[in-house]
C-alpha cells in the first residue's frame, strides 16, 4: 500500500518535470527566433541568428582563446546571472538585491511581477546580458567585430 503511493507519487513528480522541461525547450525555441528586444541590435534580428554571428565572429578574434572564452564564459555564467538579474529586478531590496552590485542589464519597472510574466523577464535579461558580453563593441578585452 506504501510502495503504491510512494509509486504514483514519484510518477507524478517525474511527469511533472517532464512537462517543465519540454515547456521551458519549446519557449525557449520560440522566444529565440522572434526578433531580439535589445537596444542596439539590428532591425529582425533573432537571437539565433545573434549566436550564429558571434559564433563567426569568435572564429576571426585573434587570439582566438579570447573569442572562445567569451562565448564559454557567456555559456556557462549567462544563466546563473540571468536568474539572479531577474530575482534582483522582482524583489527590489531582498537579499540577493542587496549583494549584487549595480548593472544596466538588469530590468527595472517589473518589481512585484506575476509569476507568468517572469520567464518574458529571464529572456530579455538573457537577451540583454548575451547583447553586452558579446554584441557590443569593447575599449579592452576582445574586439569582436560588429554584428551582421
Amino acid at each position: 500500500m506504501i510502495a503504491g503511493i510512494i509509486h504514483v507519487l514519484w510518477k507524478a513528480l517525474w511527469n511533472a518535470v517532464v512537462v517543465m522541461v519540454c515547456a521551458s525547450l519549446i519557449f525557449i525555441g520560440f522566444k529565440a527566433n522572434q526578433p531580439m528586444d535589445v537596444a542596439g541590435a539590428p532591425a529582425g534580428l533573432t537571437y539565433t541568428e545573434f549566436i550564429q554571428d558571434r559564433f563567426d565572429a569568435a572564429q576571426t578574434v585573434k587570439p582566438s582563446r579570447c573569442g572562445w572564452g567569451m562565448m564559454i564564459s557567456l555559456a556557462a555564467l549567462g544563466p546563473l546571472y540571468s536568474m539572479v538579474y531577474t530575482e534582483v529586478a522582482i524583489h527590489p531590496g531582498g537579499f540577493l538585491d542587496q549583494v549584487t552590485a549595480p548593472d544596466p542589464d538588469i530590468p527595472t519597472g517589473v518589481a512585484g511581477a506575476e509569476w507568468y510574466e517572469v520567464p518574458g523577464i529571464w529572456w530579455n535579461v538573457v537577451e540583454r546580458l548575451s547583447w553586452t558580453m558579446l554584441g557590443k563593441p569593447h575599449s579592452v578585452g576582445c574586439n569582436f567585430r560588429a554584428v551582421e
